[in-house]
């Protein structure tokens, strides 16, 4: 007779990825990606100025660190960087991006 409070074995493929969901690995590979892809698309000099905070309902959202640097990227870099992440990076289904001031960004080497 069956107990009522055992549950048959669940696949090793099933508890694998509640471990990686679990500990946050998935999402921490995944940041860490968008952070390369928007190093290559910003180029070195705003990367090293800015943060990827992460994508919500396909928008981006950048952490910047001074207020004139957020000023030029929201006036005059915005459509471009928008332009070539839609492009390059189609799969993301990137439809804005939003700056944030976040004075505390460590420098990148």
């Amino acid at each position: 007779m069956r107990s009522p409070y055992r549950r048959p074995p669940k696949p090793l493929s099933e508890s694998l990825s509640e471990i990686v969901a679990f500990r946050g690995l998935a999402r921490r590979e995944g940041d860490n990606q968008l952070a390369e892809i928007w190093s290559s698309i910003a180029g070195k000099r705003i990367a090293q100025s800015t943060r990827v905070i992460g994508i919500k309902r396909g928008v981006l959202n950048i952490g910047v660190r001074s207020a004139p640097l957020l000023s030029e990227l929201a006036a005059f870099q915005k459509t471009e960087l928008l332009e070539s992440l839609q492009q390059q990076h189609a799969d993301l289904k990137i439809r804005d991006i939003k700056f944030v001031l976040q004075g505390h960004i460590k420098k990148r080497n």
